[in-house]
């Protein structure tokens, strides 16, 4: 590994047992409040199989895609002093992202979460274990060209301080910011230092109202009110209908890619989206050009288990590229 990582990224890393349900063997059904997942209460349910991952989450899953793309990546993350965890940093190395800045808290366990795996959809049991979070003490020559920061923890607020605070002392770091679930809950203001620093900040088009407000129905006015909390380049995504992109000045959409077979399950679409469009700008591309290498790893890793097992190299993305339908490209947004 070289010393200075290209991108480090930060956040929770967990190990997902994926529990594969049988078809028959449960149901969904639709309410007020949205779809639901039934199973026969207080008996024994076969299953198809399980599978354990270790090392998953939103940053880790963008660590293992940037050392794929064959960026020099490092993870800072938590990990409880027991075997899940030693497993987990295991599997960085595997993967060859660097886990220097993996810390180990002892009397802690590990995350670990529980993913019912029906038909192409996964329904996770989550529980994020409340370690003492630091940001670690950076030597010059280990400050990375960019920070990507994602979901963590809600026991860890005052480290987004820290965070920020490294960050406005290293002007020349750029930050790509992907919100979990409890950044934000937390809101804009209280993390206005870090939305303030951002160079790429990734939603899909819910998150954007949560986040910035403005119109569900209107990119436009979703694109402004983001990009006024000081991102400079705002990536939203909308599910089958693809994506859409803003430096400011120009507003692209770009379509799926075309899926080669039905999705095996849907695990980490997002995360290897936000990171490839991530990858593609710290190796030089425009926005244009991240917004067609994103789709591809996006498309590809839903066509296996899990987040990572799917994720492409540099290679082969330029090489399904080139395969590409003629409508495979990004147009402007009206």
């Amino acid at each position: 590994m070289a010393e200075q990582p290209d991108v480090v990224s930060i956040g929770d890393i967990v190990t997902d047992a994926f529990i594969k349900l049988l078809d028959d063997q449960a149901v969904t059904y639709q309410n007020d409040d949205g779809k639901w997942l039934a199973m026969q209460y207080g008996t024994k349910l076969p299953f198809d199989h399980a599978e354990v991952i270790e090392g998953v989450g939103n940053a880790a899953n963008a660590a293992v895609a940037f050392a794929k793309l064959g960026l020099d990546s490092a993870l800072v993350a938590n990990v409880g002093a027991d075997q899940p965890g030693r497993d987990m940093i295991q599997a960085l190395d595997k993967k060859k992202v660097d886990s220097r800045f993996v810390r180990i808290n002892h009397g802690k366990v590990s995350n670990y979460h529980y993913v019912l795996w029906y038909k192409e959809e996964r329904t996770i049991l989550i529980k994020h274990e409340e370690y003492d979070y630091h940001w670690p003490h950076l030597r010059p020559t280990e400050v990375p060209k960019w920070v990507y920061f994602s979901s963590i923890s809600e026991h860890a607020i005052a480290y987004h301080d820290q965070v920020a605070d490294w960050l406005e002392e290293h002007p020349e770091v750029k930050l790509a910011f992907q919100p979990g679930t409890f950044q934000m809950e937390a809101g804009a203001e209280r993390l206005k230092r870090i939305y303030a620093r951002t160079e790429v900040v990734i939603v899909n088009r819910e998150e954007a109202v949560i986040v910035g407000g403005g119109n569900h129905e209107d990119f436009n006015d979703l694109f402004d009110h983001l990009h006024a909390l000081g991102p400079k380049i705002v990536v939203i995504t909308d599910g089958p209908d693809g994506a859409y992109a803003s430096d400011g000045n120009v507003r692209l959409r770009m379509p799926l890619y075309p899926d080669p077979a039905p999705p095996v399950e849907r695990t980490g679409a997002g995360d290897a989206f936000a990171s490839t469009f991530v990858a593609a700008l710290i190796k030089g591309n425009n926005i244009e050009g991240a917004l067609q290498w994103a789709p591809i790893n996006s498309m590809n890793v839903v066509q296996k288990v899990g987040a990572q097992a799917g994720l492409l190299t540099e290679p082969e993305i330029a090489e399904l590229l080139r395969q590409a339908p003629d409508y495979y490209k990004p147009t402007p947004l009206n």
